[in-house]
């Protein structure tokens, strides 16, 4: 599911146009966004939580060369999946 169907989705389920739907679920990933890039954590009930997980420098090598490169600290957004959603997914894998 990409955005546009998620779009379509929320507004045929809650019966609002699309403009409409459009705008909620651009307002809640901004919402997540800027969390995320602030270094919250996000946490919704029986689905997951995303988190910033922060790594430090290292040393890597340049696949081509072979030569050793620095690699600078970075942060990346971790996703967690909750346990009713785990059980959900596997329920319909049988």
């Amino acid at each position: 599911m990409n955005k546009s169907e998620l779009i379509e989705a929320l507004a045929e389920e809650m019966h609002v146009p699309l403009r409409d739907a459009s705008s909620a679920v651009t307002t809640i990933l901004d919402a997540m966004g800027d969390a995320l890039a602030n270094g919250e954590s996000i946490e919704i009930r029986g689905f997951g939580s995303f988190v910033v997980k922060e790594y430090d420098s290292y040393f890597g090598r340049n696949p081509k060369t072979g030569e050793k490169i620095k690699v600078k600290p970075k942060k990346l957004p971790f996703f967690k999946v909750g346990k009713e959603l785990k059980e959900r997914v596997n329920e319909s894998a049988d």
